[in-house]
């Protein structure tokens, strides 16, 4: 849930990829900023807190993807860095950089942030070069670290379709957060694209993963094998898993329609619901129905399963309490977003910057 939350809440990344294309004067730049800089927040932290529940939940698995790929992961971190960075001091007074600079490491952010991220977790499903020895050390068989995912263009497919999602949903925030008519109509302008090259890189994931071969694992021996059309049998298997991915990509494909033909700045909450749920459905069918959520392509016994990779019983339990919180995350979430977006962001207030704060 944590992850889904994650790949909804990256529309701040999407947003700032159209810093430099969407403003066309320092006060329009200004005004995207700030309504992303509300929440970039809320990304960073549930970026954490994720990366949090991994380790506590699933050890063997942050030792084996951190400590083999770190190459693809500090690439990702490293632009979170700059966008907390930028976020602080693009208008600080005596800023030697210039705005200019932290606009473009907000743009680096917002590109590299969701396509890498959506790189590794197409592992998931096409693999990794690792093997783990008998002490389960990692021996990553290659030397990108991790960065050698991007020559696989089923994982470019899925990291190619965060991005413009991620794209798509900042558009539609900017919609429903900026009172000023000339931003409005250049941001349903660039919805079109950016929804149909999304439409076009999803479904060819979800194409390959319907007829692709999978990674499972036999209950009993505990031997991993390749399956024909293991995901597809997962989501038959799982009739609830099915119906959860269907409402959540029905509820994305409504929200842009609303967006597109009817106007609606208000499509942000059917689009992100229905990303919510879809990711949420994605994670549950590369993890459940006995099938390897961090298999090896070099190594098919060093596979990931969440029965050999999960923590100790007592760890499980207290994560399993923990987990009765999300419902007040979500809360939580609801009400800081409603408290920060009472008001729609206009020129005169980004041009107040002695009586506000102003990213």
């Amino acid at each position: 849930m944590l992850a889904s939350l994650l790949v909804f809440l990256m529309f701040v990344q999407g947003g700032q990829t159209f810093i430099l294309g969407l403003g066309q004067s320092d006060t329009e730049k200004s005004m995207i900023v700030n309504a992303l800089g509300r929440k970039w927040e809320f990304t960073f932290t549930t970026l954490v807190t994720f990366g949090g529940a991994m380790f506590a939940s699933f050890p063997l698995f942050y030792a084996t993807s951190f400590g083999g790929a770190y190459w693809v992961w500090m690439t990702i971190l490293f632009s979170f860095i700059i966008q907390a960075v930028a976020y602080e001091y693009r208008s600080k007074p005596n800023n030697f950089l210039g705005a200019k600079t932290y606009e473009v490491f907000l743009f680096v952010n917002g590109l590299l942030g969701p396509l890498l991220i959506g790189t590794a977790v197409a592992t998931f499903f096409t693999g990794s070069p690792f093997k783990l020895d008998e002490m389960n050390h990692v021996i990553w068989m290659s030397p990108w670290r991790g960065l050698e995912a991007v020559a696989n263009p089923v994982n470019v497919a899925l990291g190619l379709a965060v991005l413009f999602l991620a794209r798509v949903l900042g558009l539609l925030y900017l919609m429903n957060t900026l009172d000023d008519d000339a931003l409005n109509v250049r941001a349903r302008k660039k919805l079109t694209g950016n929804t149909i090259a999304f439409l076009v890189f999803f479904l060819t994931f979800v194409i390959w993963m319907i007829v692709a071969r999978g990674y499972a694992f036999n209950a009993e021996t505990k031997e991993v094998f390749m399956e024909p059309y293991k995901y597809l049998h997962n989501l038959l298997q799982m009739p609830v898993v099915l119906i959860i991915l269907l409402v959540g990509v029905v509820l994305v494909l409504w929200g842009l329609f609303r967006a597109l033909f009817r106007g609606s700045d208000h499509a942000i909450w059917h689009t992100g619901i229905g990303t919510v749920l879809t990711v949420f459905a994605l994670f549950l069918t590369v993890g459940f129905n006995h099938t390897a959520f961090y298999p090896s392509s070099y190594d098919l016994q060093s596979s990931l399963t969440i029965e050999n990779a999960s923590s100790s019983l007592f760890t499980l339990k207290v994560m399993a309490w923990v987990s009765i919180l999300v419902p007040f995350v979500l809360a939580y979430i609801w009400y800081a977003w409603k408290a920060i977006n009472v008001k729609k962001i206009t020129r005169e207030e980004v041009s107040a910057a002695g009586e506000t704060h102003i990213y």
